[in-house]
């Protein structure tokens, strides 16, 4: 069996979850649930077990190093190779990994989805579609803070100040330059139908060759 790997990145609060997820649930209904699945960036920030939760708290989670990417890279090759893997499942409230994983089995089409999946040049080199979410940095901050004080029990202040000081200088050392690997550059948010479209059609003619 074929794997069709596609990297979905941009900055945080791009629309990467929603344009990912919309591209999932269309072709799962067109392909059936069992040929498509959905890996998320975020469950292979590295295990933090050794570290205090006021210590987990002050971790660049908007740099490179913060990822296990070794691990995920292996596991896109597993994957690709027709075994399944256990991928981490990782907590934003407790900034750790969890004790339990998600089965993910070889699939036609794999979705990955997350920030720093082309500052990795061992990653970049397994993706067949490459997209970036290209959204103004002030639409992404309006987003976090609504996502962040409403899903992962942060504060206003404590939002922004992680903004100012970690995630809009990360982006322009490390994001905003890995656009340079992007087959695709979409605008206007994970809502723009004309990518989706696009994206669906060059998945269906990867998976007929």
């Amino acid at each position: 069996m074929k794997t069709t790997i596609l990297a979905i990145t941009g900055a945080s609060a791009s629309g990467k979850s929603l344009f990912s997820s919309t591209i999932y649930r269309e072709l799962a209904d067109e392909l059936g649930k069992d040929r498509i699945a959905i890996i998320s960036e975020d469950s292979y920030y590295k295990r933090q077990d050794h570290l205090l939760l006021e210590e987990r708290i002050k971790t660049n989670y908007d740099h490179p190093d913060a990822f296990e990417h070794d691990l995920l890279s292996q596991h896109l090759q597993d994957l690709r190779g027709g075994k399944s893997v256990e991928v981490p499942q990782y907590c934003y409230k407790s900034h750790n990994r969890t004790e339990e994983t998600n089965t993910v089995k070889p699939v036609q089409v794999l979705l990955v989805e997350g920030i720093m999946l082309l500052t990795n040049p061992q990653l970049v080199s397994q993706f067949d579609i490459k997209v970036f979410m290209d959204t103004p940095l002030d639409i992404c901050l309006v987003r976090r803070i609504k996502r962040d004080m409403e899903e992962r029990d942060r504060n206003f202040d404590s939002v922004v100040e992680q903004y100012i000081h970690t995630v809009r200088p990360m982006y322009k050392a490390f994001i905003e330059p890995s656009k340079q690997h992007a087959d695709v550059i979409v605008t206007r948010g994970g809502q723009n139908r004309t990518a989706i479209e696009i994206l669906k059609a060059k998945i269906r003619q990867l998976l007929n060759q």
